[in-house]
């Protein structure tokens, strides 16, 4: 397989089922943007040792990969046989991961700035690009159809993020940073 179609050089691409769209249409800023989520992870992953949330994140990792092709295809409600299975479970596998590390953490009182080891500060990284993409997937559910677990599941990873973002600097025995108003 060729990696230059030269297919795009006027500013199209293809969708799952070879329709064409712009590059700039709402679905492309949307998968995109999982894809830009998605390689932000694999670099958070070479940052962080061997442990329990490597595998984690590689399954999110192909959860994202599932959102990106659901996205790309032009599902209508009630006929998305065609595309990679998006498990509602799979929500509920990052709230059990957000809920045992939150029972590790002391209480969060104030506004955290992103920061605090590599690791931490990318995952912060991370957390603001899967904002955006909520946000991108969104602005698509308003023009097309979008999985409902699409959906759910960016929202709990960005949860997920901010709480492993959190854990990370615990276990390095790092003090958060707290946002103090300088404008008083």
């Amino acid at each position: 397989m060729k990696v230059y179609t030269k297919t795009g050089d006027k500013g199209t691409t293809s969708l799952v089922g070879g329709a064409r769209i712009d590059k700039s249409h709402a679905r492309i800023e949307a998968y995109g943007t999982i894809d830009e989520l998605n390689s932000a992870l694999g670099y958070l992953l070479a940052l962080l040792p061997e442990g329990s949330h490597v595998a984690l994140l590689e399954s999110v990792q192909h959860a994202l990969f599932n959102i990106g092709c659901h996205l790309a295809t032009d599902i209508e409600p009630g006929n998305e046989t065609d595309a990679p299975c998006l498990d509602p479970s799979c929500a509920v596998q990052l709230e059990t991961a957000i809920d045992q590390m939150q029972a590790k953490l002391p209480p969060q009182t104030h506004f955290i700035l992103p920061g605090g080891t590599a690791a931490a500060a990318w995952a912060h990284v991370c957390r603001t690009i899967c904002r955006r993409a909520e946000r991108r997937v969104v602005a698509l559910s308003h023009e097309a159809h979008v999985s409902f677990s699409a959906l759910q599941y960016l929202n709990r990873l960005s949860d997920y993020l901010f709480v492993l973002t959190r854990f990370i600097n615990h276990n390095a025995d790092l003090s958060e940073k707290t946002w103090q108003n300088t404008c008083k």
